[in-house]
């Protein structure tokens, strides 16, 4: 639902506001996607490797291997994106933040859903 969403957002409209709605869809998808292969682990660990690994990305497009990958593979581009955007990573640290309290207000938390019978 989370990359239906995103992707969606970007097809369906062009408004200044959907980038970094886009941007902060990606960093909750990043979350789910720890939180499903770490589910033992504590939540803030899981928002913390959430966010390094959106900035990891973010820092590889200042090398420009990322579009030189999307040019190759164009459906990369939508996992490592193009060029750096300082506003991308404030839209990441809010779609992490707002996935952490989320995960925190569910009481049973997505980390911990993966384990219960």
């Amino acid at each position: 639902m989370t990359i239906a969403l995103g992707l969606g957002l970007r097809t369906l409209s062009t408004a200044a506001w959907t980038g970094p709605a886009g941007d902060a869809l990606y960093a909750v998808l990043i979350y789910l996607l720890i939180a499903l292969l770490l589910p033992t682990r504590p939540r803030v660990l899981v928002a913390g490797l959430a966010l390094a690994g959106c900035l990891a990305v973010e820092l590889l497009q200042l090398t420009g291997l990322s579009a030189d990958l999307g040019a190759w593979w164009p459906p990369l581009r939508l996992v490592l994106g193009t060029t750096f955007g300082f506003a991308d990573l404030v839209a990441y640290a809010g779609g992490v933040a707002v996935a952490y309290a989320a995960d925190r207000l569910l009481g049973v938390g997505f980390s911990r859903a993966a384990r219960t019978p």
